[in-house]
């Protein structure tokens, strides 16, 4: 399942790098939700042109196609961080202590693994790319700037899941059921007390103004 989660923070040098590396991640992401906001732009321009004027954009679906890189990779690490992407958590989610954190440790080792083999695939994808100077088949647009997106974003993955075997590194060293710079998953209660506490702030808010 996917989750909601807290990432607790203090004084360490650990949660600095996570705090740094964490505004790099929420550039990045923003960088993908302004493509997605253009690609809005971009879809209604051709429906329009070609509703009103018969003159769709050329190459739509190249645009498209190579934009497709940014907005699905650049929030990748952003996402790991808030402990947002899918997991199965029925058996994770029943430990506790030193046992939870050395399980959460093992997994993101082998996130990290699979990751390093990602990048190296994805640079070379992008590296053959480069040199043949492939393109988009309508308007001869280079593919090689958004394949390059992938290892860049996978590249910074693989520093958020160092930073992230550190933090439970140090968890079982220290024990204790709040570590740092790691994502404390909230259970579906914890969820919805809080959801429900926004609820009622907004509506609070409204009823004051």
């Amino acid at each position: 399942m996917s989750a909601t989660s807290t990432v607790l923070e203090d004084s360490s040098k650990l949660s600095w790098a996570d705090q740094m590396l964490f505004r790099f991640e929420s550039v990045l992401t923003l960088i993908g939700g302004v493509v997605i906001f253009l690609l809005v732009f971009l879809a209604s321009a051709n429906v329009l042109g070609r509703w009103i004027f018969e003159l769709p954009i050329d190459g739509y679906v190249d645009w498209v196609e190579q934009a497709m890189a940014f907005f699905a990779f650049l929030g990748i690490a952003y996402t790991q961080r808030m402990g947002g992407h899918i997991r199965m958590d029925m058996l994770i989610g029943q430990l506790k202590g030193r046992l939870l954190w050395f399980s959460e440790f093992v997994s993101v080792l082998l996130m990290f693994l699979v990751t390093l083999v990602l990048i190296y695939g994805s640079y070379m994808h992008f590296y053959r790319a480069f040199q043949i100077g492939d393109s988009s088949l309508d308007i001869d647009l280079p593919t090689w700037p958004a394949k390059l997106v992938v290892p860049v974003a996978l590249g910074i993955l693989a520093l958020r899941l160092l930073l992230q075997m550190w933090g439970y590194i140090r968890a079982i060293k220290l024990g204790g059921d709040e570590p740092i710079a790691v994502p404390l998953i909230e259970n579906a209660a914890t969820v919805a007390a809080k959801e429900a506490e926004a609820v009622m702030g907004s509506v609070a808010e409204e009823e004051a103004s």
